[in-house]
């Protein structure tokens, strides 16, 4: 492991991920899986008023993939489908270099440094895609 690639910052985010039960009785669930690395990210959601109300997660992936999914969450409730669609984008434009913002969500400069590794990118996104998709199910 690069140490700036697995940094503490990263470790102690993998470590504390927020909403990590399943939902007892979703709305819509997501499973994203990537077949680069095998990291997994299922995603329970519950919408109210267009808006993201409750989530649950089970996630099964390297530290990035953790510690994307502990950001994500963090910050969901409360956005609507079309918010978080907008930040699974954002962060995919960021990746793959056709973006320099990070701003678009709180604490994703942490992952910085994983930009150059694109064998790490489909981990890191799996979060943003499983929210996103959710939520967009959830609305409909």
């Amino acid at each position: 492991m690069s140490a700036p690639l697995y940094n503490k910052d990263i470790l102690r985010l993998a470590a504390s991920i927020p909403h990590h039960a399943r939902l007892p009785e979703p709305q819509a669930s997501v499973e994203k899986r990537s077949p680069t690395c095998g990291s997994r990210i299922v995603v329970d959601v519950a919408m109210a008023d267009g808006r993201l109300a409750d989530m649950g997660l089970d996630v099964k992936a390297c530290a990035l993939g953790q510690a994307s999914a502990s950001l994500m969450a963090a910050q969901a409730i409360g956005m609507s489908a079309d918010e978080l669609a907008e930040a699974r984008d954002k962060l995919a434009a960021y990746l793959s270099g056709a973006s320099e913002d990070l701003d678009f969500w709180p604490g994703l400069a942490v992952l910085a440094p994983a930009r150059g590794y694109p064998a790490r990118h489909a981990s890191i996104r799996l979060g943003f895609e499983a929210i996103a998709e959710a939520a967009r199910m959830a609305d409909a």
